[in-house]
C-alpha cells in the first residue's frame, strides 16, 4: 500500500465517509519521512511489543507492523475501524476499537514488556502518559508525539512557569527527553499548535513514590496558596510536617523539587 501523504488521507477518508473531529483531537500524521524518523527514534523491531494509541488512519500503525515487532493499536473512534481494516490488511496487528483511557492497560496488554509509540490525540496526552508511568511498569518505554506545550510541562524543571504534577510524575518515574520537534505542517487537518515527539524511560521510581504524588497533587491543586495551608487537608499537621522536612511553609509547590515533595512524604509516614 502506498504510504500515506495528505491526498492519500483525504482520499482514504472521502472513500470512508469519515471527516476529522475537533473534539477526538483528531490530527493524522501525513508525512512518511516523520513516520519513519518515529520508528527509528523508537528503534523496535521482530522480538518487540509495542502499544498504540490513537492509530487514526493507520500509517504509523503499519509502519511498527512492517519492523516485525507484535504490535496492539487502540482507536477510539468506531467510523475508523473500515479505514483501519483496508489499511492493515495483510499484517498481524490486532486493532482494538475502544477507549484506551477506560481500560486497564495492564490487564489488557499480553504478558511481558511494552513500548508504548504513538501520535497521541491531543486530549488525552497528559493523563494517558501519567497514568501508564504510574501504573503500568509493563510500558518500559514511550516515544510519543504530544503538544510541544505538553513536553515542555513534562520537562520544566522546579521554579519555571510550566512546572507542575506532570513534571514530578515524569521525574519521579522515568528519564525524560525531547526527541525532536515536529512541525504543525505534517498533520491532516492541519492544528494551531506545534508538537513534539518525546522519548520517556521508565526507571524504578523512589519509595514513597506516590505518596509524594498525592503530596504534590494536593499542593498544585491550590498553586497560589502556601504549602503550609494547601496541604493543611492532607497533613494532619502541615506546619511541623514541613518544618520536619526542612522546608518553609511559605514556600509555593513549584518552589519545591521532586526530592523535596518525597522527603516530606517521608515524614509523614
Amino acid at each position: 500500500m502506498k504510504a500515506q501523504g495528505r491526498r492519500e488521507i483525504k482520499e482514504l477518508l472521502a472513500r470512508h465517509d469519515v471527516h476529522p473531529r475537533r473534539s477526538l483531537g483528531q490530527n493524522f500524521l501525513c508525512d512518511p519521512n516523520l513516520v519513519g524518523r518515529i520508528v527509528r527514534t523508537a528503534g523496535i523491531g521482530p522480538g518487540d511489543q509495542v502499544v498504540e494509541v490513537g492509530a487514526g488512519t493507520g500509517t504509523l500503525t503499519r509502519a511498527l507492523a512492517a519492523t516485525g515487532a507484535t504490535v496492539i493499536a487502540y482507536e477510539v473512534d468506531e467510523r475508523l475501524q473500515p479505514v483501519l481494516a483496508e489499511v492493515l490488511a495483510g499484517t498481524d496487528v490486532s486493532a482494538r476499537i475502544e477507549d484506551v483511557t477506560r481500560a486497564d492497560l495492564d490487564a489488557a496488554l499480553p504478558p511481558g514488556e511494552w513500548l508504548m509509540v504513538a501520535n497521541l490525540p491531543y486530549n488525552v496526552g497528559t493523563p494517558l502518559v501519567l497514568d501508564v508511568l504510574r501504573r503500568v511498569d509493563r510500558v518500559t518505554r514511550l516515544v510519543v508525539m504530544v503538544q510541544k506545550e505538553l513536553a515542555d510541562r513534562f520537562l520544566a524543571p522546579p521554579g519555571s512557569k510550566a512546572y507542575g504534577l506532570p513534571s514530578i510524575v515524569v521525574a519521579l518515574h522515568a528519564t525524560a527527553t525531547l526527541a525532536f520537534p515536529v512541525s504543525p505542517s505534517v498533520f491532516f487537518p492541519i492544528p494551531g499548535v506545534d508538537s513534539a515527539v518525546m522519548d520517556i524511560r521508565r526507571r524504578s521510581a523512589p519509595d514513597r513514590a506516590e505518596a509524594a504524588l498525592e503530596l504534590a497533587s494536593a499542593a498544585f491543586q491550590q498553586r497560589r496558596k502556601m504549602l503550609r495551608r494547601s496541604l493543611s487537608g492532607v497533613l494532619p499537621d502541615a506546619v511541623a510536617a514541613l518544618a520536619a522536612a526542612g522546608i518553609d511553609g511559605t514556600a509555593r509547590p513549584e518552589e519545591l523539587a521532586p526530592a523535596d515533595f518525597l522527603r516530606l512524604a517521608e515524614v509523614a509516614e
